[in-house]
């Protein structure tokens, strides 16, 4: 699906925060096919937009502090990144970086939800994010793992207007009547100390060889390719520096 202009409340973009820019250039480069596009300008800070074909699907970008983890950020689209992190304070998240402007392209702020999930709202000028969404090689959905299912229930339709698909294990959210992503239960499956997160899942015309080409490529898989009743094949696997993404058959979710 091509991408011309992003509703407010959707998926944007998604990039990495990179302890290896490099590295993580080469890796996601190989596994979908990515062309790295840096900005050369130094108030860019070493940013790189990574192309499928010509198109803009995901950025990496080198950590901004000593010590932060290699992860994954999902960006939704707003309005006005100001008012949504007004908002989203008053529904009790934190706001990590507070609305900025980013050279010509857009303004941005970095939050955190109640229960401490990251993630970032884009309000675009020069650049509306991602030109293509679900197909092969690029995203097409976002998951939130979090402890606090309830909370996050009510938190995020407050502040996206998204709609709540209810299933029997796996809770959709959705806009205009299509599904985006999913809030999971973090169960006894994850470890204690792992912090809520949200993750971007890549589409893949084959689950199963994308996965095998990621471990060959240095990733572990942390699920193996499995079929979800009612859901598409997927993967979950972490990238050779740490960083969580998954993996699902394209043109089946939601």
């Amino acid at each position: 699906m091509r991408i011309t202009a992003n509703r407010p409340g959707r998926p944007c973009w998604v990039e990495q925060g990179s302890a290896d820019p490099q590295a993580a250039q080469a890796f996601y480069g190989e596994l979908f096919g990515w062309r790295a596009a840096p900005d050369p300008r130094p108030e860019a800070g070493g940013y790189t937009v990574m192309l499928l074909g010509d198109d803009p699907v995901a950025g990496i970008t080198p950590l901004v502090a000593p010590g932060q983890p290699t992860v994954w950020t999902v960006s939704i689209a707003s309005a006005d990144a100001d008012a949504t992190a007004a908002t989203a304070t008053a529904a009790g998240a934190r706001v990590l970086m507070a609305p900025a402007e980013v050279l010509e392209l857009g303004r941005f702020a970095v939050l955190a939800d109640p229960a401490g999930a990251v993630f970032s709202v884009w309000q675009a000028r020069a650049f509306q994010g991602a030109a293509v969404y679900d197909q092969p090689g690029a995203a097409g959905w976002i998951e939130l793992a979090t402890r606090d299912v309830a909370g996050a229930l009510a938190f995020y339709p407050e502040l996206f207007g998204w709609s709540v698909s209810p299933g029997e294990s796996y809770t959709q959210w959705g806009l205009d009547g299509t599904d985006f992503g999913g809030v999971l239960d973090m169960g006894e499956q994850f470890p204690a100390d792992l912090p809520p997160y949200w993750m971007p899942y890549f589409a893949a015309a084959d689950v199963d060889l994308a996965a095998e080409r990621a471990v060959g490529l240095g990733a572990e898989a942390v699920l193996p390719p499995t079929d979800v009743p009612d859901g598409p094949r997927l993967a979950v696997l972490k990238d050779p520096l740490g960083a969580v993404f998954g993996l699902y058959l394209a043109d089946t979710a939601g």
